[in-house]
């Protein structure tokens, strides 16, 4: 069997001997000294200034909403990962959808500023598949009406957009440490905020403490615990491998698939991508069906990632937005992981090809 992804595991002696520390202080949780110094290496490895390491990816969505204060409308966009829309519903806002563009798969930004009433608050981008939004653009509309920017960037580990982090744009990032990424720590993520926000950001994600007996102010609990922790230790050291060996799968399907009547996704310039995922779009969906019915019988099962669009959800109404449907009726990711055999991924493309006819 072949799936769409495949967790990346170090070597086990080499996670246990980093939990081993932790386990000799028998301090889990807690902000201990694993999740203190995985922090610390994320902060240089990624040049940042400041990050809170969380355990789940949504949570730092939800909480960046919470502690920048933000009600009201939020613009987003329906390409996307359920929990970003999801975040804005839970935390009592509105999201507005905003059309994408239809070769970056981004939310498209000369269609922001039509969608901006005096219920707007913040503008919540997705780094869809680790490719940048407009970030300049972006910034600029929100200078002007005065909105704050979130940026969900579960896909956007490692990669630059003009020599910098893509973390470092917006009032807040954030990213996804789920098992399935390129950098995990099984489950796991990360805030990371202007620096002005930080102390507000860290109180959020622990109860609202502010020292042992005494709170800052409203918070839930969303700390990384010490197993999450060194996972991520351990699973750093290779995170240049695992680029290299995702880049020459991705140029390997590119190369055989470059000729065909498939859209490949539009990568923005001075960007340092990531080879996150592997999306194809059709010309139809019935199209993408016939070739995802043939992977399955072969044993292979890529994903419809994003499959719905989220305007389309039952618990919103925040228009219909037609390029978002129609993509996310079309798009399939194509299996992408460190392992993937030459075999495998020759099989993989030549059923795409022969079932394109």
């Amino acid at each position: 069997m072949i799936n769409v992804t495949k967790t990346f595991l170090p070597p086990q002696a080499e996670y246990q001997a980093i939990l081993k520390r932790a386990w000799n202080t028998g301090w889990m949780t807690n902000r201990g000294i694993l999740v203190q110094e995985l922090e610390a290496v994320l902060r240089a490895y990624l040049q940042v200034p400041n990050l809170v390491a969380m355990t789940n990816g949504t949570l730092p969505l939800q909480i960046a909403i919470k502690a920048l204060g933000i009600t009201g409308d939020i613009i987003t966009t329906p390409f996307s990962y359920v929990a970003t829309v999801s975040s804005i519903v839970w935390e009592g806002c509105t999201p507005v959808f905003v059309d994408i563009h239809p070769n970056y798969l981004t939310i498209d930004e000369t269609k922001i500023e039509a969608a901006i009433t005096p219920s707007t608050s913040a503008i919540l981008a997705t780094h869809v598949f680790g490719n940048p939004c407009h970030v300049e653009a972006i910034e600029s509309i929100a200078k002007k009406h005065h909105l704050k920017v979130i940026y969900d960037g579960a896909h956007g580990f490692g990669v630059t957009y003009k020599g910098q982090s893509l973390f470092n744009y917006g009032d807040v990032s954030t990213c996804s440490f789920h098992a399935t990424k390129l950098f995990h720590t099984g489950e796991g993520g990360a805030l990371f905020c202007k620096p002005a926000y930080y102390e507000r950001m860290f109180y959020h994600h622990n109860f609202g403490h502010d020292g042992p007996e005494a709170f800052y102010g409203l918070g839930i609990n969303a700390k990384m615990s010490e197993p999450q922790a060194a996972m991520g230790l351990a699973v750093l050291p290779y995170f240049e491998s695992i680029l290299k060996e995702r880049k020459a799968i991705v140029d390997t399907y590119t190369q055989a698939l470059l000729s065909s009547d498939l859209q490949l996704l539009s990568i923005r310039p001075n960007t340092i991508w990531n080879y996150s995922y592997y999306p194809v779009i059709f010309k139809d969906e019935t199209q993408l069906l016939q070739v995802q019915q043939a992977l399955n019988k072969a044993g292979v099962f890529p994903r419809r990632y994003f499959y719905p669009s989220l305007d389309s959800l039952p618990y919103v109404n925040g228009g219909v937005c037609d390029i978002s449907r129609s993509i996310a009726s079309r798009i399939l990711c194509l299996p992408l992981y460190v392992g993937l055999e030459e075999e495998a991924l020759n099989k993989i493309i030549n059923i795409v090809k022969i079932n394109l006819c």
